[in-house]
């Protein structure tokens, strides 16, 4: 089992975030490991306990032979359960700090936040990993707000000592503009779950990120 510091490691390094739900084939999402992601999450509200922990359970391998981390959506108990390097929490779910107390001080806790007040907020709480968006509106988040580019620059001004990723709509066609406004690392959800061919997805993301200006993730 890793330990904090090897996940925090892990974690400082990490460029490309891929979310899917657990109907993804496993054989797709070793073909994104392979293609360059470094972190992934498990978020499907349709599953029950049991069906989310055995998804876990195969996730974790992959991840495992592909030296990725694996976060669990909301679930601080299911993260412990299925041996997850974190948690994800929104900001309707519970605050960082009982999300620690349950889950322990060895699992990663990252936090999504929609406007610079909560982007400090979520800074000053000691949140291991911050997303910062919508950038676009996305149907995985149907009634939520874009936030816009203008929000990845503030944060990107704001020079967060935690990593952060850029969130929301993400893919092929725009990942330039979103980078260009500072982002240095990014999440996405549809741009490799519905690509044909999702190393090529992947592959192709994560140069964009390491190929651009203000790719310099430390």
């Amino acid at each position: 089992m890793t330990t904090l510091r090897e996940r925090r490691d892990r974690l400082a390094t990490a460029l490309l975030y891929f979310v899917t739900d657990g109907g993804i084939e496993d054989e797709a999402l070793e073909a994104a490991l392979i293609g360059g992601v470094d972190m992934v999450q498990l978020r499907d509200r349709t599953l029950d306990d049991a069906a989310l922990l055995r998804r876990a359970g195969a996730w974790r391998e992959l991840c495992d032979r592909h030296h990725a981390l694996l976060w669990i959506n909301d679930r601080p108990d299911l993260a412990v359960a299925a041996h997850a390097d974190g948690v994800h929490v929104g900001q309707d779910d519970m605050p960082v700090e009982e999300v620690r107390d349950e889950a322990g001080q060895d699992v990663l806790v990252g936090v999504s936040t929609h406007s610079v007040e909560q982007l400090d907020a979520a800074i000053a709480a000691g949140a291991d990993q911050l997303s910062v968006g919508p950038v676009w509106e996305t149907p995985t988040k149907p009634g939520r707000p874009a936030a816009g580019l203008d929000y990845v620059r503030a944060a990107a001004a704001r020079r967060p000592p935690q990593p952060w990723f850029a969130i929301g709509g993400i893919d092929g066609s725009n990942a330039e503009q979103v980078l260009q406004a500072g982002a240095e690392r990014i999440v996405v959800v549809r741009a490799i779950r519905e690509a044909a061919n999702p190393q090529a997805a992947a592959e192709w993301l994560r140069a964009e990120i390491e190929e651009s200006s203000v790719g310099t993730a430390q």
